[in-house]
């Protein structure tokens, strides 16, 4: 054997680098570069050995070099194909749990366990004014005044306008001077009436003559009784010169300014007041959530909340009114355009932070739920056939699938009827890394009611005792 089959048979460079060499581009998984790796082995070899011979002063002829090197090829594949395989084994040994790994991954869960709940109906509507008036003038005239200021709170009775009163207290003079001279007519004829009474009893008068003297006093008397009502009439068309204010409330701005005509009962208003302590929210409600609340009630489902209901308000800006409001009317029909029914509750309302015709949701309590189960919404998704649907660890660690009887959300939640117990553990967090049937880890976390977003996340949550006992005596243990 020649030096130069010496050299060829000569130990060989182990292959380690070689493979890390070829593996440069990606560490992440060995075998997707079991391919491109032995080509690079070859390369690296056929270089080795030619530095060598040249080294040595040998000139091996071009076929003797080749003939070598394809006897090499496919034990130096064979061999970088094993170091990758392992490489890779070594890699999988390494994945952590939840990511691929032999692990079970870890889920954030949610305990179940049953509990009363209010349920309240979230119904849009608008404030109105308990008391409205539409201020008009009742007399003739020219406005003289004006006595409030506008968007101010006014009283019972305070003036508002003064119309020229020059007229009207002539006039109510002129009345109470004939009230006088009807008044002074009266006894004259009441004493005539007197001496012909007693005279008629001496036949000194006739009948006729007596009969004159008492319709005299009569008439005398409805004289009086009529200057009466005139000098009435005349007082209050005089009083009404001075508009004042019918109820108490706040006062819009003035129609009219002084120096206008107006007349009485005109259709133009002077100005407009609104009582707004306590007022009002004017809701409506479908006549199908109507019958559904009622069917709830007779099946014991939801327990009547009384006849005094009360009643939140959510205002435009998404806060909560402070003050509780309570049910006052609920209409008698359902209007057959909308299919739906009149609702109205009145609320206090002392810093008049509420106005007139502003939007609101009021939250009237409709009942309380007794035993039932609220599922966080962002743990529940719908199947192909519709069906609301929540991933439940179980006693035994297994995933699986439960289809829920949704009622009605409550906040972030779902009212649940059936498809959950107490102390089941929905999933609410990382449900794709979980198939049903497969094993998890749950991880309690706590939930955030008014995002319904995960802000605490707990310990591994435990399989409840009760579970545990029930999983135990299922598999006979």
């Amino acid at each position: 054997m020649g030096r130069f089959e010496a050299l060829l048979d000569a130990p060989r460079t182990p292959a380690w680098p070689i493979v890390s060499i070829a593996m440069t581009g990606d560490q992440t998984c060995p075998c997707r570069h079991a391919l491109s790796a032995a080509p690079a082995i070859r390369s690296f070899k056929r270089q080795q050995l030619q530095r060598k011979i040249e080294a040595m002063h040998l000139k091996p002829s071009q076929s003797a070099l080749s003939a070598k090197t394809r006897r090499l090829a496919p034990w130096t594949a064979v061999l970088a194909a094993t170091l990758v395989l392992a490489a890779c084994s070594q890699e999988q040994s390494k994945t952590p749990a939840g990511m691929g790994g032999v692990g079970k991954p870890e889920v954030g869960v949610v305990t179940l366990h049953p509990q009363s709940v209010a349920i309240t109906a979230e119904l849009p509507g608008r404030t109105a004014a308990s008391l409205i008036a539409e201020v008009r003038p009742q007399v003739d005239g020219i406005i003289q005044q004006r006595l409030f200021k506008e968007g101010a709170e006014v009283v019972v009775g305070q003036p508002l306008y003064l119309i020229d009163p020059a007229s009207y207290k002539a006039a109510y003079d002129s009345a109470v001077a004939s009230q006088q001279k009807a008044e002074a007519a009266v006894p004259t004829a009441q004493a005539k009436f007197d001496r012909y009474a007693g005279l008629l009893k001496q036949n000194v008068v006739s009948k006729q003559d007596y009969d004159d003297a008492a319709a005299t006093l009569a008439q005398a008397q409805a004289d009086v009784a009529s200057a009466k009502a005139s000098a009435e009439t005349a007082r209050i068309s005089l009083d009404r010169t001075s508009i004042t204010a019918p109820i108490a409330g706040r006062i819009d701005k003035s129609t009219l300014t002084p120096g206008a005509l107006v007349t009485a009962n005109q259709e133009t208003v002077l100005t407009t007041i609104r009582s707004l302590d306590p007022i009002n929210v004017d809701v409506t409600q479908s006549s199908t959530n109507l019958l559904n609340l009622r069917q709830a009630i007779s099946e014991g489902r939801l327990k009547f909340s009384g006849p005094n209901v009360s009643v939140k308000l959510k205002l435009e800006n998404g806060t909560i009114y402070q003050q509780t409001g309570k049910l006052e009317f609920a209409g008698a029909n359902v209007d057959q355009t909308t299919g739906t029914f009149a609702l109205r509750a009145e609320f206090p309302n002392p810093d008049r932070l509420l106005l007139p015709g502003m939007y609101v949701r009021a939250l009237v309590e409709e009942g309380v739920a007794q035993n039932s189960f609220l599922v966080p919404q962002r743990g529940v998704s719908r199947n192909t056939k519709g069906e609301a649907t929540a991933m439940v660890i179980n006693a035994a660690g297994k995933v699986e699938t439960r289809v829920l009887a949704v009622r009605n959300s409550v906040g972030n939640n779902w009212l649940v009827d059936s498809g959950v117990g107490d102390g089941d553990r929905v999933i609410v967090e990382g449900m794709q890394l979980v198939r049903p049937g497969g094993d998890a880890t749950g991880v309690e976390v706590t939930i955030d009611e008014a995002t319904g977003e995960i802000k605490d996340r707990g310990q591994t949550s435990a399989v409840p005792a009760a579970s545990k006992t029930a999983s135990n005596q299922s598999t006979g243990n």
